[in-house]
């Protein structure tokens, strides 16, 4: 009997096929654990991006209205994103109910402002965006809102 082992272009092919599928696996797995942190992170910028407009709307309405507010005006103390996202009311977006239409001047302001507000990643990989209108709350003590 004659004893045959493995000649060395076998052992060659053999290993090459495994690096080669061990190098498709942890990519998948690299591919796997990235895009569940891409996913974690939208839905936190998805449900801050909520609470956030909530909390600008309830700060408007318990008095701080601004006639003629810019983008920077609007600032909701107490509210704090999470930890590495930042919210914050667009530069830009806000637009004033003319009776007919938004405009981004405020001929006069008529009780009604629209603006974006936005939660993002400090590492950008997640961002959320939300279109709210403020109104200015009438009190039976107020002149008639218009």
């Amino acid at each position: 009997m004659r004893e045959r082992g493995e000649s060395l272009l076998e052992l060659v092919v053999a290993i090459s096929l495994m690096g080669v599928a061990i190098v498709a696996v942890i990519s998948g797995l690299t591919t796997t654990v990235l895009l569940s942190d891409v996913q974690r992170k939208e839905a936190t910028a998805s449900t801050t991006v909520r609470n956030y407009a909530s909390a600008l709307q309830q700060f408007v309405a318990s008095g701080h209205y601004v006639a003629c507010a810019g983008s920077g005006t609007y600032v909701v103390p107490g509210f704090t994103p999470p930890a590495g996202f930042t919210a914050r009311v667009v530069a830009g977006s806000m637009k004033y109910w003319t009776g007919a239409l938004w405009l981004p001047l405020c001929l006069p302001d008529r009780g009604l402002q629209k603006l974006r507000v936005s939660v993002e990643s400090t590492d950008g990989r997640a961002s959320e965006y939300l279109d709210i209108v403020l109104r200015k709350p009438c009190g039976i003590e107020d002149p008639p809102c218009s």
